[in-house]
């Protein structure tokens, strides 16, 4: 599936960022989203794909949703508390 489009409540523009930045732009940003609002998170690093899904197994939240076919990789996390 691509170009699927999920309400988001805000973006986090982190293409060209190598990890751990992504990462931190993240927590960052989920952190000024209300709980049960969702992330849109855009980024070029490869290994955003891994490091997301685990980020957000390990503190909770949902990965509603992602597009790691091309770059940029798309992301949208659910903040759960």
């Amino acid at each position: 599936m691509s170009d699927i489009r999920f309400e988001a409540h805000a973006t986090v523009d982190a293409r060209g960022l190598q990890c751990p930045l992504p990462i931190i732009r993240v927590k960052k940003a989920l952190s000024s989203v209300a709980v049960g609002e969702t992330l849109e998170i855009l980024t070029t690093d490869p290994g955003s794909i891994s490091d997301v899904a685990a980020w957000t197994r390990s503190t909770g939240h949902e990965l509603v949703h992602m597009e790691s076919e091309k770059s940029p990789f798309k992301f949208w996390i659910r903040r759960q508390r």
